[in-house]
């Protein structure tokens, strides 16, 4: 979970635990041998566009991912349908380890929202591991008269059905953590959903739409920069690169925490030595101090068991209680 940030005496240990641990990971049994057969290279199918948590997180380990493979890991973006589009693009693909989908917190909450889909997400994929959680920030723009959470929710109760909040899309992880704001918080709010999350971001940043509940990694530059307004950050404790912002719990929403996540998933009938080769080579990627740094500097934390097991079991946790959410405020989309 985040905790308090770094001071300066601080980091140099930091630094020398973090290599310790690169260099345990390193020489772990099962990174031995990692490079695929294949000469193809690996393509990373990212579900959403540019610019948003999904695709940050590709991009910060796809280099350190190839270079534990031995293969070139290159990064490509098809969004569409919450992440579907991508999806049944990888589903369809041949279970080599040629072709893997680096989606969002999405994956497990579609099945609850599309009767309909175009693959079985529990038949078509295998799991091989999920990176790291982010928990969302409550953003605005910063010439928005709100100041605080609290005078989000005045608003909302003395004019309900009129404060918009954006998302990257319906059934996205901000679609849900609006509608468990709009439970918790006791408001009713309108979603507003867009072509993912950096289109969403530049609509609150231009104040057409009032309210976001961004990905933290994607919306940090721009809340450092003054662009944005943060209220509340949607984890149990302060996020440490944004350590003035207090949780929702802090400013009177219990029980409000949302993570987003990151799964890499390989199409159904990937070999067991293939699959294997696939999460070492992600081990290794997620043990890379700059990696690390990165994904910390982002105010995410590195999943703390990327195995497949563990991947699968936190998945089906998310499917369990999304779509009790789901079933709860009545959400429904037509497809």
């Amino acid at each position: 979970m985040p905790s308090r940030s770094l001071s300066p005496t601080d980091r140099p240990l930091s630094r020398r635990l973090l290599l310790g641990a690169a260099a345990s990971l390193a020489t772990a049994p099962w990174v031995q041998g990692a490079a695929l057969a294949s000469t193809r290279g690996v393509t990373l199918v990212v579900s959403y566009p540019e610019g948003g948590g999904a695709d940050l997180m590709a991009r910060t380990i796809a280099p350190r991912l190839g270079e534990a493979l031995g293969q070139r890991v290159v990064v490509e973006n098809q969004p569409g349908a919450s992440g579907q589009v991508a999806a049944a693009r990888v589903a369809r693909a041949t279970p080599d380890g040629a072709t893997l989908l680096l989606d969002a917190s999405s994956f497990a909450v579609n099945p609850a929202l599309y009767p309909r889909m175009a693959y079985d997400s529990d038949r078509a994929f295998v799991p091989l591991a999920v990176l790291a959680t982010f928990p969302n920030v409550l953003v605005c723009s910063p010439d928005d008269t709100v100041r605080n959470v609290q005078d989000v929710i005045q608003l909302a109760r003395s004019r309900p059905a009129s404060v918009a909040y954006a998302s990257s899309g319906n059934g996205s992880a901000q679609h849900l953590a609006g509608a468990l704001f709009e439970q918790r918080a006791g408001v009713q709010l309108v979603h507003r959903p867009q072509a993912g999350g950096g289109p969403a971001l530049n609509e609150v940043m231009a104040g057409r739409v009032p309210l976001f509940f961004a990905n933290i990694a994607s919306s940090l530059a721009y809340i450092q920069a003054g662009r944005l307004r943060a209220l509340a950050v949607t984890a149990p404790v302060r996020a440490r690169p944004l350590s003035h912002v207090p949780t929702m719990a802090e400013v009177g929403v219990d029980h409000f925490e949302v993570m987003e996540w990151n799964p890499v998933l390989a199409p159904q009938g990937i070999s067991a030595d293939t699959r294997a080769r696939l999460v070492a080579g992600i081990r290794t990627a997620l043990a890379d101090v700059e990696v690390l740094a990165r994904i910390r500097a982002l105010g995410g934390n590195v999943f703390p068991d990327p195995s497949q097991e563990s991947a699968g079991r936190f998945i089906q946790s998310q499917r369990t209680f999304w779509t009790k959410v789901v079933r709860e405020r009545r959400i429904a989309i037509a497809n």
